[in-house]
């Protein structure tokens, strides 16, 4: 076997090999796509779920809290624009507007849960009740199901952002997925935690800096990693010692004459 064999033989293989990666890759691509597609499937059926839950919950608080009449228009408004926008989508996977839409929708019925508080009949009644167990039970199944949409995502948009698999996303056109994501401040906000008169009391540290009753245990840059080991907590102090400190029990102190001399000791 000749020089000019061997060279067409090696060429051969690397054709072999590049057609080979190339469709292993779109392949995957094709995987991977409809994988997200099943999976928001799941996250859209326990949205159209709640679609379903929603106008009953909605006559049920009218009927019991009339005054909390802005709110009920304001659910039933996002509702409306919720199933509209899922219908022009057919099923396929969520756009940034209509995650958007759901998002706020979430929010309005959160807080309707929470201003419902006021009402003693309302939470008592056995209708409601039962709406909002399913109305919560709905809740946790989309959020599970948005955590495994967005974890395909998030691989998908990997590898199309990835060399050399991007060439091949950028050759047949494979886009990039939505995130279905939460970004209501409610819900992404760290709880304001106030220990009321338990606080730290000491003088504040030097450079006018914050204490640690502020709540914090210290900031750093945006894009350092957080260091548990480097947050220093100041010792709790107390603005008044012990009673006992204080004042020392008088059975422990002598008798003493008036002169200062000390009785004999009695036996």
């Amino acid at each position: 076997m000749g020089p000019i064999e061997i060279i067409l033989i090696v060429l051969l293989l690397v054709v072999v090999g590049v057609v080979g990666w190339g469709l292993s890759a779109y392949n995957g691509f094709i995987r991977q796509r409809n994988l997200i597609q099943e999976s928001w499937r799941q996250v859209d059926v326990e949205l159209n779920r709640r679609y379903e839950l929603i106008p009953n919950l909605v006559e049920t608080v009218r009927a019991f809290a009339g005054h909390e009449r802005n709110t009920l228009e304001g659910i039933v408004r996002l509702r409306s624009q919720a199933q509209q926008l899922s219908s022009s989508e057919h099923g396929e996977v969520p756009s940034a507007e209509r995650a958007q839409v759901e998002e706020q929708l979430t929010g309005a019925v959160r807080g309707l849960m929470v201003s419902v508080e006021a009402y003693p009949e309302l939470k008592s009644n056995q209708n409601f009740l039962e709406l909002q167990r399913q109305l919560a039970e709905t809740e946790d199944r989309i959020a599970a199901g948005r955590r495994y949409y967005n974890a395909n995502v998030r691989n998908y948009n990997t590898r199309i952002e990835s060399v050399p698999s991007n060439m091949i996303a950028n050759q047949f056109n494979f886009q990039k997925a939505t995130y279905f994501e939460v970004n209501d401040p409610e819900v992404r906000s760290t709880p304001n935690v106030s220990f009321g008169e338990i606080s730290y009391r000491g003088d504040a540290p030097a450079g006018g800096g914050a204490t640690p009753a502020s709540g914090q245990l210290g900031t750093s840059a945006p894009n350092e990693l957080p260091n548990p080991q480097g947050q220093e907590r100041g010792p709790i102090q107390f603005d008044q010692q012990s009673q006992f400190d204080q004042q020392p029990q008088q059975a422990d102190r002598p008798a003493q004459y008036p002169d200062g001399t000390e009785p004999p000791a009695q036996r």
